[in-house]
């Protein structure tokens, strides 16, 4: 059943929207702007009916903290006023709104109302959700195509999302980064993770494939790929400002070379002035790295790649990220494996 909230300072609109709902929706009540974002935030109500002006935080105040909140901004708002202003109803509209009803509300209006907006929320969900995953394929396809190029055995890009998304619900556990983390932000550092590595497109075949150790001059320009991949993903962001994610995966291709000791590159940044998700992304991509095959060494096991994980702490790596990746390592070695399994099985399917 759909949750629906009401907000409205007046107790005897709020006990007459909520009779008039009962039979088709889940009622929640808030008689202030407060108590209403309290809610929004706890129970994310599927639409919500919003008085305009109320006391200490009006409607037009809810609606801008709810559209400044990427957890609950795609919530249908409908306003309800007494106030016949047509510059009130502009200005509802101009905010977000998706539509006006004046009171006293007649209650078959407000049931189409509703229920109109349901259902278009419905379907620009599985709009969004449908673009998502033509994205996320697209993107995924060719970072793999990327991947091939330096011999990789496949699956890379793929676990090391698994284990940003891991990583990041372990310090959401911890109450750790409770300004940068939460679910919405950690599902477009998972979905950005697989573009860490889009920079080598512009590395030559002569240094991603040669069989023994970069020179220095090899070295420095593979380094560039994390630059050179911050800059790609950047443009991108710029002609699709929607595509949030865009911008964590240009954080994350540019940084996730920085070591909390300011010792990495290209940038040479330090500690917490690395973006957060370049610190969880390093702990994953160096994890993987080490597992892997590689053209100029073999892979090692999990004992010894979370060795040198440990090991690595507060120099390599943010000591916290670390932490949490000792705390879910029976998880990343579960995930490990069943993820190498379903490559194996598709690799068989396609060998024939």
């Amino acid at each position: 059943m759909k949750r629906i909230l009401v907000v409205d300072d007046n107790i005897a609109t709020l006990k007459q929207i909520s009779v008039q709902l009962a039979d088709n929706y889940e009622v929640l009540l808030a008689k202030s702007g407060a108590l209403a974002l309290q809610i929004c935030i706890k129970e994310k109500p599927d639409l919500i009916l919003l008085d305009v002006e109320m006391p200490d935080m009006n409607g037009f105040d809810v609606i801008s903290r709810i559209r400044q909140n990427p957890y609950l901004d795609r919530i249908p708002v409908i306003f309800l006023t007494a106030n016949h202003d047509t510059d009130i109803e502009i200005q509802a509209l101009e905010s977000g709104a998706r539509d006006f009803i004046t009171k006293p509300v007649e209650k078959s209006v407000l049931l189409h109302r509703i229920e109109v907006h349901l259902r278009f929320a419905g379907f620009q969900a599985q709009t969004e959700k449908n673009v998502m995953v033509l994205s996320d394929s697209i993107a995924i396809s060719f970072t793999e195509m990327i991947e091939r190029r330096d011999e990789n055995t496949g699956g890379h890009v793929i676990r090391t999302s698994k284990y940003v998304e891991l990583l990041g619900k372990e310090l959401m556990d911890k109450g750790l980064f409770h300004d940068e983390l939460n679910p919405v932000e950690l599902g477009m550092m998972a979905r950005a993770a697989p573009l860490h590595d889009i920079g080598k497109i512009a590395i030559s075949d002569r240094i991603l494939l040669k069989p023994g150790k970069l020179d220095d001059e090899e070295f420095t320009i593979m380094k560039r790929h994390a630059e050179i991949g911050a800059v790609i993903l950047n443009r991108m962001y710029r002609r699709m400002p929607a595509q949030h994610y865009l911008r964590y995966a240009t954080l994350i291709a540019g940084y996730h070379h920085e070591r909390y000791d300011g010792k990495g590159y290209p940038h040479g940044t330090a500690g917490d002035d690395i973006p957060l998700c370049g610190r969880i992304m390093a702990v994953a991509d160096v994890y993987d790295a080490l597992m892997d095959d590689r053209v100029y060494r073999k892979g090692v096991g999990h004992d010894q790649a979370s060795s040198i994980i440990l090991e690595n702490a507060g120099t390599q790596f943010d000591p916290r990220v670390v932490e949490a990746f000792s705390k879910i390592e029976d998880q990343i070695v579960e995930v490990t494996a069943a993820l190498k399994k379903e490559i194996d099985e598709n690799t068989v399917m396609v060998g024939g």
